[in-house]
């Protein structure tokens, strides 16, 4: 790619975006296009994002802190072939961005997933600016999540191959990111326009990573969406979606949950982590029953 010229207030923002090697990050999406500053740039890298670095909470299922320093997370997402939950995904992303000169604000949001019930607020999502355009760019949603950014501009339906989305406005500067079941629309999180601070995400991040009530302490969870098929496991049970809403359940014993991780979802791990994970299922009783 070349050496990247980096703005003296990237340096200054607090982020870390210039230690990212950007070249590094553009191998292990297998990116080798343009990178110029413009709207397809941006849909092409956070579809190669999304497609290519699984959501997953193994760390926290190994008893390991989740570390948000950038070098840390270029070590554990580019380096090693794992992936990690929305803050590491997108403050990865985020900073890859800012390095080739896209404009980011980062918000947090509210998980919905079809409830209205009011929760903590614990997902980060990112704004992106290009030429007075603002995008909606997420590659760490662990649920429905987005193929490519979606615009900020209305909330008409946006289709990413077999899903469908919309960004819809519920008052006070407050939207909501909802994918289409069927005829109906289905919540995913809401978020606020409300930039954040590094300092803040190191909060969620500790609430979402140790208390006992957050989904990502009580067992294993991975994710990785595709054009049309979305492959999830919750603890031991591997569910599948197919375009069109076909959906399959298969209860994994501890063997087909470690050949899931590499051949389904692409995480490389190793030995010490294979271990660790063998005695957190076995730990577990009978994983996936809860």
């Amino acid at each position: 790619m070349g050496d990247v010229v980096t703005d003296p207030a990237v340096e200054a923002s607090g982020w870390g975006s210039e230690r990212v090697d950007v070249d590094a990050y553009l191998r292990r999406i297998g990116y080798g296009g343009e990178l110029a500053v413009t709207d397809e740039v941006l849909r092409r890298l956070h579809r190669a994002h999304a497609g290519t670095i699984p959501f997953e909470n193994l760390d926290i299922v190994l008893g390991r802190p989740i570390d948000l320093d950038i070098a840390r997370l270029q070590d554990k997402m580019v380096r090693r072939a794992r992936g990690g939950y929305c803050y590491e995904h997108n403050l990865l992303f985020s900073a890859v961005l800012e390095r080739l000169g896209f404009t980011v604000t980062r918000y947090v949001g509210r998980i919905r997933m079809g409830s209205d019930r009011v929760r903590p607020r614990s997902h980060m999502t990112l704004r992106v600016d290009v030429d007075g355009r603002g995008w909606l760019a997420d590659v760490g949603f662990g649920g429905e999540g987005l193929l490519e950014p979606i615009t900020f501009d209305d909330d008409e339906p946006a289709a990413q191959d077999s899903w469908v989305y919309r960004l819809h406005p519920l008052g006070g500067g407050v939207r909501v990111l909802q994918s289409r079941h069927g005829d109906t629309w289905f919540d995913l999180y809401s978020f606020a326009p409300e930039p954040q601070h590094l300092v803040d995400y190191e909060s969620y991040n500790w609430y979402t990573s140790t208390h006992p009530r957050s989904p990502f302490t009580r067992g294993m969870v991975v994710q990785r969406t595709g054009g049309t098929v979305r492959h999830t496991l919750t603890r031991s049970v591997l569910t599948t979606v197919h375009a069109g809403g076909a959906t399959d359940r298969r209860r994994l014993d501890d063997d087909e949950v470690l050949d899931t991780l590499g051949h389904t979802f692409g995480i490389v791990l190793d030995a010490g982590e294979i271990d660790g994970l063998r005695a957190a299922l076995a730990a577990s009783g009978r994983p996936g029953v809860r």
